[in-house]
Parts: structure tokens; sequence; C-alpha cells
């Protein structure tokens, strides 16, 4: 299968599957799509990663950048 038929497929596959695929490339790649500097802890690494995975499996739970920025906003009084 050639490079372009599997980024044809990519978005047919469900967030199960879509997240199998990036556990693969992980452990193909390590940790080469970090940056050399980066701040996080490996715990927050993998609770940034689970929080990613649930939001594939479920996308009716989230909601767009500009109303959570909002909601912090007013929360913070500004």
């Amino acid at each position: 299968m050639s490079k372009a038929e599997i980024l044809e497929q990519l978005p047919k596959l469900t967030p199960a599957e879509r997240f199998e695929i990036r556990v693969k490339l992980a452990e193909l790649d390590g940790e080469r799509w970090l940056d050399d500097d980066d701040p996080l802890t490996d715990d927050q690494k993998a609770l940034l990663e689970a929080r990613l995975a649930d939001m594939d499996q479920h996308p009716e739970a989230s909601i767009a950048w500009d109303d959570a920025r909002k909601r912090i906003e007013s929360r913070l009084g500004k």
C-alpha cells in the first residue's frame, strides 16, 4: 500500500483504530516527535496522551478552543 493510499484511508478509521496507529508509530519512532527541551514529565505526557485518546473516542464531549478559553477567562475574571 502506498503512502498516499494510507493517508487516504486514515479519516475512515475509528478513533480506536487511529489510536492503535499512534501507539505503533510512537513505538517505531520513539519520542522523536517531542521537542528536545520538552518540559513535561513522563506522567504529564501520559496524561496528555490518555486525554487525547479519550477525545478521539468521545468527540461529542469536546468543546471548541474558543469556547474553552471563554470559560477559563470567565472563571479567572478576565
